[in-house]
């Protein structure tokens, strides 16, 4: 049986640092049937290639779980409707459980209700009711029993409330330490402070209740034969609770509370951490943004036409083929077709066109666009995740999921990282006690200490996704959709850009210009051949000549045959002649005699115009030509990518006349014409083999081929079918400073990846031998290890402020 390769995203719960990620991330490889697995820490979230056929799910859930990690679930109440008996109840759980992403589904036959726990990154409400449907049932979403978890908010929530209850028992700790200096002794501080029974009752709870996190994860990671973070702190504040402990032992019967204390240390270092954590869990939802303003253009409702009689009904439970009617001033719920009405649509938000979009019978309307003046019945023909906006919110979410080359020596170093540093620690232990202070402990304890806790694997681990999500999520608020960490980062090198002529340069939209007719032939009936021939090709070049010919209300002949050549033309028969329409080579090649007409071709041709032969039963017929408006913004386009030291090339079939005529209104000097689609790859390739590092920019359809080959190819898309698949990037919006934008974004995140790891590597290189020699207290050696992280992710936000 053939494998069968399939990819899904977990959402992970419990990991701390860089070293959590690693350890997951290569468990999941080992297992048998996965091609690859990633995890980025700053998403916490898993995306996985696998075999289904030898791995599942519930494999992955369990290995995660093993590694001493959880899964993040959503659940859901749903009515059941059509159950008769028990087999009816049975075959609705099989089918659910039976879902990518369902981890458990129950049906209550008395009840007429499911419930389903989910993967909310695999599958949706929307999926579920869909599957119940297949099965012959019914299924709503029961409101009142939603239960909606945002794991990210109740996460934050909970460190708060821990951060809070560290410091009421830490303060006493704190007020206690600062007074202890001899530059301090003017604060007033209670006796009861210094006894060491007294510490020891505020630092106990600080340190096995509100530190119990750390334990149970070193625990976990020294059981799977790793370290990480947990491993430092847990290390660090039990030395100076026990060692606290051990003086607080043998200083009983003391009258003087002399003993030497780090109570202090370990519940400040604890209190600390977890502010750090916290300030770092809220930055990390910061830095998802990007989706949420995405999905909040979502409607919520759909006002359908169901039994006729109209229903308003939550957006998932919108199926295909429902009517829905769209009053004026809302949004369109999802993607569709216009059926009955008129208005003008607002789709900025996908298209950054600020001049609405009429639409009438027959139009496409694209969901979460904005319904301006008129009254629309439209039929549903896209749902759920096959929406254009979903397909948008899905490629963002896997290019802030994915990891960047640059990211690997970073995974490699927190790798090894603790082990390292716990080794630093003790060889800093043994020096200060053997030969800077021989004999003394408490110097080269605090030392070892301050080791331990200043050391950060957290801000490696974060260096890089935390940029890549705040770019990639940047860039798309600018229409600019990345489909990966690996071409954000690749875009910046990019020192030659191709551009694909029609729908790229120019608008894709020609109109017919002129006609020229020999042999004395009527022109209608001329029109009527040419018209019949090219109404079957798919070409934007004749739907525009098909259209011109209809608009002077000739009709077409009927077609018997119908050929396309890609590069030439068509070949057709039509009234029982054959007609070829195309370039000169197809009128060589069939032996057409066309010394007449080069020199009115040549004219049309240098004025930007694309000029068609015609030949009927053998003859020369005639000439058509048509021309192709320049989008606006492709001459200041150009200029900014000139601007920026990049060569721009322009490639088309078109002949070298008119491509040059084109190239040269847009002031493009490299033009290269009368190239077959096949050909285009292979110009990519010359680039490519003279040392350039090329981005083909094309409609992602026709120029799939030098998409897929250029270093990076960029996809124009213009709302609903975005040509993602060949592309690596999908400029959303058709003008062409969307290239410039996407290079810029690229160069400004690698910059900022950049000083991320810089500061991350230059912190621990710097901090780790200061903490070393004696010049870091404990506690401050925690506050800096807890704020490092935080630095690099506050500084990868910045990206979130660029204006392009």
């Amino acid at each position: 049986m053939s494998s069968q390769i399939k990819e899904t995203s977990l959402q992970i719960s419990g990991m701390t640092c860089a070293a959590c990620a690693n350890r997951i991330e290569k468990g999941l490889n080992k297992m048998e049937g996965v091609e690859e697995a990633t995890v980025n820490l700053a998403l916490e979230k898993s995306v996985i290639k696998y075999d289904s056929e030898k791995v599942s799910n519930q494999d992955f859930e369990k290995k995660i779980q093993d590694l001493g990690y959880d899964v993040v679930k959503e659940k859901k109440e749903f009515t059941i409707t059509g159950m008769t008996c028990a087999a009816c109840a049975n075959r609705i759980e099989k089918g659910l459980n039976k879902m990518d992403g369902v981890s458990m589904a129950n049906v209550n036959l008395a009840l007429e209700n499911a419930t389903v726990e989910y993967d909310p990154s695999q599958a949706s409400p929307i999926d579920i009711i869909q599957r119940v449907e297949k099965l012959g049932y019914g299924a709503i979403i029961k409101e009142d029993k939603v239960e909606s978890v945002n794991f990210r908010q109740k996460e934050i929530q909970k460190q708060k409330n821990t951060f809070i209850f560290s410091i009421i028992l830490s303060f006493p700790l704190l007020w206690a330490m600062v007074s202890h200096f001899s530059f301090t002794s003017f604060i007033y501080m209670p006796d009861f402070l210094m006894n060491p029974w007294v510490q020891m009752a505020f630092a106990t709870p600080v340190q096995f209740l509100i530190g119990k996190q750390f334990y149970v994860g070193a625990y976990k990671a020294l059981r799977n034969k790793s370290a990480n973070m947990d491993v430092l702190v847990a290390m660090g504040t039990s030395a100076a609770y026990f060692y606290s402990v051990y003086q607080a032992i043998i200083s009983m019967g003391s009258h003087h509370n002399t003993a030497q204390l780090y109570f202090e240390t370990s519940s400040i270092l604890i209190t600390l951490i977890l502010l750090g954590k916290l300030f770092e869990a809220k930055a990390k939802g910061r830095s998802s943004e990007a989706i949420k303003k995405l999905m909040g253009l979502q409607a919520k409702t759909a006002l359908v036409l169901r039994n006729g009689e109209e229903r308003e009904i939550p957006l998932e439970e919108v199926i295909v083929g429902d009517t829905i009617l769209v009053k004026p001033g809302e949004k369109i719920p999802v993607d569709g077709k216009v059926i009955e009405g008129n208005s003008a649509v607002d789709e900025s938000m996908l298209t950054g066109e600020s001049i609405p979009v009429d639409k009438t019978n027959g139009d496409t309307v694209i969901g979460s666009t904005l319904n301006k003046n008129g009254f629309l019945k439209m039929k549903a023909t896209k749902i759920g995740r096959d929406t254009a906006l979903s397909q948008i919110i899905k490629v963002v979410e896997d290019a802030q999921g994915s990891k960047a080359p640059i990211q690997r020596l970073a995974d490699q170093i927190s790798g090894v990282f603790v082990p390292i540093v716990v080794g630093i620690a003790l060889l800093t232990f043994l020096v200060w006690m053997i030969w800077v202070n021989p004999g003394e402990f408490t110097p080269a304890f605090e030392a070892m200490i301050a080791v331990l806790v200043i050391a950060c694997p957290c801000a490696l681990g974060l260096a890089t996704p935390t940029s890549i999500m705040a770019g990639s999520g940047r860039a798309a608020e600018f229409g600019i959709l990345f489909k990966g960490g690996e071409h954000l980062e690749t875009t910046h090198h990019i020192d030659t850009v191709i551009l694909d002529k029609t729908g790229t340069v120019t608008n894709g939209t020609p109109v017919l210009t002129d006609v020229l007719i020999e042999n004395g032939m009527e022109e209608e009936q001329f029109l009527s051949l040419i018209g019949a021939a090219e109404k079957k090709s798919e070409h934007p070049l004749a739907q525009s000549i098909v259209q011109g010919i209809q608009a002077r209300q000739i009709s077409l002949a009927a077609v018997e045959q119908f050929e396309a050549m890609p590069g030439y033309g068509i070949r057709a028969v039509a009234d029982q002649k054959v007609i070829f329409i195309g370039t000169r080579k197809l009128m060589k090649q069939n032996n057409v005699d066309i010394t007449k007409a080069l020199t009115a071709m040549e004219e049309f041709e240098e004025q930007g115009k694309t000029a068609m032969l015609a030949s009927i039963e053998g003859e020369y017929a005639g000439l058509i030509a048509v021309a192709d408006t320049i989008k606006e913004s492709s001459l200041a386009a150009i200029k900014r990518l000139k601007a920026m030291d990049i060569q721009v090339i322009m490639i088309t079939g078109d002949n070298q006349r008119t491509a040059n005529a084109i190239g040269h209104q847009v002031g493009i000097d490299h033009v290269i014409a009368e190239v077959l689609p096949e050909g285009k790859a292979e110009e990519v390739k010359k680039l490519q083999a003279a040392g350039k590092t090329v981005a083909m920019v094309g409609d992602g359809i026709n120029d799939a081929p030098a998409l897929a080959l250029a270093d990076i190819g960029m996809a124009i898309g213009t709302g609903t079918d975005i040509a993602m698949e060949a592309a690596d990037i999908t400029l959303i919006r058709g003008d062409l400073n969307s290239i410039a934008d996407a290079i810029l974004m690229s160069r400004k995140t690698m910059k900022n990846i950049k000083q991320n790891l810089f500061w991350a590597f230059a912190y621990n290189v710097i901090g780790i031998p200061i903490a070393a020699i004696g010049l870091l207290a404990p506690w401050l050696a925690g506050a800096a290890m807890a704020f490092s992280s935080v630095s690099v992710v506050l500084n990868a936000l910045r990206l979130q402020r660029i204006k392009l």
